[in-house]
């Protein structure tokens, strides 16, 4: 069935081995310190290759810092953490001019947000003034300050972390905010034997030094090449199609106050391909989208309220409209 979505053009054959080798690296670097989430660590890995933000929820003490910690600790680049509190203002995040007096002139300072890597601890712990000093940067890849437009350094990568909307001091992201980021994935609890492999890996490393041991094995140059080959993977027409039906769909649906934006359909386009391109594909397949859509989605819809009162899950109405949307062949 496969072989039906290949491209039938003689183009140049992409080096897509190139992208699963980085990919296969990151993950076993990420192996070295982080038991269990083993899908959430290979859907992070796919976003950085796609050009896409991460959002990680969950409740304290999980390790989503530890996570981004040592995801940044694999790529060799500027690395920043941004600790979000009520108190936060833009130009915290952004930077600001400061007035030289030897110079007679105002020399801009560049804030956290000029990094490669930006961790974002505890986003929903400030209010929305703050967050959306994140829109420009997230969605264009600069940012204005004071009228003056200053482009970021790529790959530029933020993972976000918050905690569960219900813990004490926090604001909910608004809808624009959660539009920007590629996946929002969710952190649970290890089971009992990732547990006690957890307390096993660290009964004799208490300031967690095996940390150190991460090598960078991702040089920026080499992310910038995987995803330009990403970008280049081939996708039928129909497999557009079936994109688009499935987006469309949120907003055709009785149970979905929201639906997704364009946006949406586009970040399924480019994690679809990376996702090809991870599994050595120069071509993406419907199992490609199929894996993808729901990360992509869950964040970017609305239930009504009606629903949401009956305790029905984003996510069960999201495996609906996945599953009732004929597959192309």
């Amino acid at each position: 069935m496969e072989n039906e979505f290949i491209s039938n053009e003689n183009s140049t054959e992409l080096n897509v081995n190139l992208v699963s080798n980085l990919y296969e690296s990151i993950l076993r670097e990420l192996r070295k310190v982080i038991i269990g989430q083993t899908e959430n660590i290979e859907l992070i890995a796919t976003a950085l290759l796609s050009g896409g933000h991460i959002l990680l929820e969950g409740v304290p003490g999980i390790a989503k810092t530890y996570l981004a910690k040592n995801l940044a600790k694999t790529i060799d680049s500027q690395f920043s953490r941004i600790q979000f509190t009520p108190d936060l203002m833009p130009s915290d995040i952004l930077g600001s001019s400061v007035f030289n007096l030897k110079s007679s002139e105002f020399v801009f300072n560049q804030g956290p947000i000029f990094a490669n890597i930006v961790l974002i601890d505890e986003i929903n712990r400030s209010p929305a003034k703050t967050q959306s000093a994140l829109f420009e940067a997230m969605e264009e890849g600069q940012a204005t300050i004071e009228g003056n437009k200053y482009k970021l350094e790529e790959p530029f990568f933020v993972i976000a972390t918050q905690n569960p909307i219900e813990q004490e001091g926090t604001y909910k992201l608004p809808e624009a905010q959660l539009d920007r980021f590629l996946f929002k994935l969710k952190l649970s609890y290890p089971n009992l034997d990732q547990e006690i492999d957890i307390l096993k890996r660290y009964q004799n490393d208490f300031k967690q030094n095996l940390a150190d041991t991460i090598q960078k094995v991702a040089p920026t140059a080499l992310i910038l090449e995987a995803k330009n080959i990403v970008e280049q993977v081939f996708i039928k027409n129909e497999l557009i199609e079936y994109i688009a039906k499935l987006v469309t769909q949120t907003r055709n649906h009785s149970d979905i106050y929201l639906g997704a934006s364009p946006r949406a359909s586009l970040a399924i386009l480019k994690t679809s391909k990376a996702l090809a391109a991870i599994n050595g594909r120069n071509f993406v397949t419907p199992d490609d989208i199929k894996t993808v859509a729901l990360h992509v989605l869950n964040h970017r819809v609305i239930l009504n309220p009606e629903r949401d009162l009956e305790g029905i899950e984003t996510e069960q109405v999201l495996q609906g409209i996945i599953q009732s949307i004929e597959i192309p062949r």
